[in-house]
């Protein structure tokens, strides 16, 4: 069953049942970005401090759902994190690069984003820790 929807021109588009249950599934996030100030105002801080709080909020419940899961299956939390978390950030990476490999030509941009993402989870991911840690130890 397809619901219409009009466009821009007054025009009636259908839509398909997965388009509106997608819609409809993604509501809450439409929502909380919407509650983000718009860049122009006080030259972009306001945005920029909600978006990271809203960051802040997002990450604090994406590890206690890793908690809850780890726990109900039984993982230590080490193995939890490294499993779950990981791929769980890995994810956007690989769908990023997919979409960048269909829609680019020579498929530079997906390289790119491979090579890039993979070397800031190493050197951020295994680095910064280690420098904290010779810093704090100091």
């Amino acid at each position: 069953m397809l619901t219409p929807q009009k466009t821009e021109d007054g025009e009636i588009e259908e839509i398909s049942n997965i388009d509106a249950f997608f819609h409809l599934a993604s509501i809450g996030w439409k929502f909380l970005f919407a509650c983000c100030p718009p860049p122009h105002i006080w030259g972009g801080k306001a945005c920029f401090i909600v978006a990271i709080a809203f960051i802040g909020g997002i990450t604090f419940v994406v590890g206690d759902v890793a908690k809850a899961l780890g726990c109900v299956i039984g993982m230590t939390p080490g193995v939890t994190a490294i499993t779950v978390v990981a791929i769980g950030t890995s994810l956007p990476d690989t769908f990023a690069s997919i979409t960048a490999a269909k829609e680019s030509r020579y498929a530079d941009s997906a390289i790119g984003n491979v090579t890039g993402s993979n070397s800031v989870n190493v050197f951020l991911g295994l680095g910064l820790p280690w420098v904290i840690a010779c810093i704090y130890s100091a």
